[in-house]
């Protein structure tokens, strides 16, 4: 009776692991891009010398969540995988490798944005490759840079988006079509957002270190 139930028990665990943490196409593939990658993280610099990923398929009625641990508090950002899905594509490939773990916000300016995902800290590194930005017609609603929490990637000029992002304070539609949109905050629980801005200045040099502790993806039913 006893192996009978450890039996059952291993068999209900192997489906709850199954069934939560596995089955998405678009993780189970970067995982085997990552697989196929000779990536030495014993290397101090590994994080400027990556390949960039294939772009992912997203599997309808799911939503994405970059999910940010920050010394200031947690924040969950939506993923615009429709719009962007390049900039979704390497977002949760290099979370996946651990990429933005123990980076800092380098620069954030109060009434602006606050700049992270450099793995030089110095707002001039990427990880090793570059691609195009991901723009249309429509700016509207969460397309464009519309209101506080918009998430949207940093860049050097056209085909120099990489892995540094930024997070609005405000919107700053000025910056429609210069900079892809591709997220946007919906859970902001403990202010973070607020405490971050506050810890900037004009000059976008911060009073104290602000710094991304842990970053994840989440999987979810869409709400729609």
């Amino acid at each position: 009776m006893n192996n009978h139930k450890k039996i059952i028990t291993s068999l209900f665990l192997m489906f709850t692991l199954t069934a939560c943490c596995g089955g998405d196409a678009a993780i189970e593939k970067v995982n085997n891009f990552i697989t196929k990658q000779a990536i030495d993280k014993a290397d101090p610099a590994w994080k400027t010398k990556l390949d960039q990923p294939p772009l992912l398929g997203f599997t309808p009625g799911k939503d994405y969540f970059w999910e940010l641990q920050t010394n200031q508090g947690n924040l969950t950002i939506k993923l615009l995988t429709e719009s962007a899905p390049m900039h979704v594509s390497s977002t949760i490939y290099l979370t996946k490798l651990g990429f933005y773990d123990g980076l800092t916000f380098h620069r954030v300016i109060p009434g602006f944005m606050a700049q992270g995902g450099d793995p030089t800290g110095t707002g001039a590194g990427n990880p090793g490759y570059k691609y195009d930005g991901e723009f249309n017609d429509n700016f509207e609603g969460e397309l464009g840079h519309n209101e506080s929490g918009t998430l949207s990637m940093a860049n050097a000029g056209p085909g120099t988006d990489g892995s540094q992002f930024f997070l609005t304070f405000k919107a700053t539609p000025f910056l429609n079509g210069k900079h892809t949109v591709f997220g946007k905050v919906v859970t902001d629980l403990e202010n973070s957002l607020t405490k971050i801005e506050a810890l900037g200045s004009r000059s976008g040099k911060t009073s104290e270190e602000v710094k991304i502790i842990k970053a994840s993806i989440r999987i979810a039913n869409s709400k729609e």
